[in-house]
């Protein structure tokens, strides 16, 4: 039984060209600057009534904000305690294209909640197998692992945990350590353990991706190297995964 609340933020910094000097309350400001939006969330409303006529278990509710990007998913974040966000991103930015558009990128860095990243050429299927990059170090509390676990319980999925690595070396005694609390949080789980060397870790799991058909792509944010070259770099021709695999972001619960 899930609550979906669809959110659409009409940003302060980014406002619809009304000419509103004719208006007096703030109020009345925001219902001119959130119309549209509330018409097209209304109509999406509809959408999924039609397409899901005997939906018992789910409720899904429209939200218009007029209010700063992050600071408005962050209020509703808190306030109605969300498990999860989810996103679409066209992974556009400026003259450059990057695997993660400005928009998507500020919420999971800045909103600390799990957030699933839908690229807009990614169509749903089973999701059999699930990668994990990681660098093995244990920067984070276990139970932030908690959604991937829930997934691969979900859809009996395969868990691929993937460490890259610039040069051949043997783990280091950290890193033994958190490889052997992994095996151990996974146990009731199939998963298996994959060593690359690459100096390109972008290319690295470009490869992986590709070679095992991966349906998503699951990262902790605060593994900040692997985290910033695999999702914040400017893309290159041979980089598609961006374009296809979700990703799910991670980030470890605030007390």
């Amino acid at each position: 039984n899930c609550h979906f609340y669809l959110l659409h933020v009409t940003k302060l910094n980014d406002l619809v060209s009304v000419d509103t000097s004719y208006i007096t309350t703030q109020e009345a400001i925001e219902e001119v600057q959130t119309k549209l939006a509330k018409k097209q969330l209304r109509l999406l409303l509809k959408q999924i009534s039609q397409k899901l006529p005997n939906n018992k278990k789910h409720k899904f509710y429209a939200l218009t904000d007029y209010n700063f990007f992050i600071e408005s998913i962050r209020n509703h974040v808190n306030e109605k305690k969300i498990d999860m966000i989810v996103m679409g991103t066209k992974g556009a930015s400026g003259l450059k294209k990057y695997i993660i558009g400005s928009n998507t990128g500020d919420v999971i860095t800045k909103v600390a909640c799990t957030t699933l990243v839908v690229p807009e050429n990614a169509k749903f299927t089973n999701i059999t197998e699930v990668a994990f990059p990681t660098d093995l170090s244990i920067s984070y509390h276990i139970q932030t692992l908690l959604p991937i676990s829930d997934i691969l319980e979900e859809f009996h999925s395969d868990l691929r945990i993937l460490h890259i690595s610039k040069k051949t070396e043997d783990l280091n005694e950290d890193q033994q350590k958190y490889k052997e609390l992994l095996e151990d949080y996974f146990n009731n789980n199939n998963f298996s353990f994959h060593f690359l060397t690459n100096k390109n870790i972008e290319d690295a799991v470009q490869c992986f991706v590709q070679s095992r058909d991966i349906d998503m792509i699951a990262m902790v944010a605060k593994n900040l190297n692997y985290f910033q070259r695999i999702l914040f770099l400017p893309t290159i021709e041979e980089i598609s995964y961006h374009t296809d695999v979700p990703f799910l972001v991670l980030h470890e619960q605030q007390n």
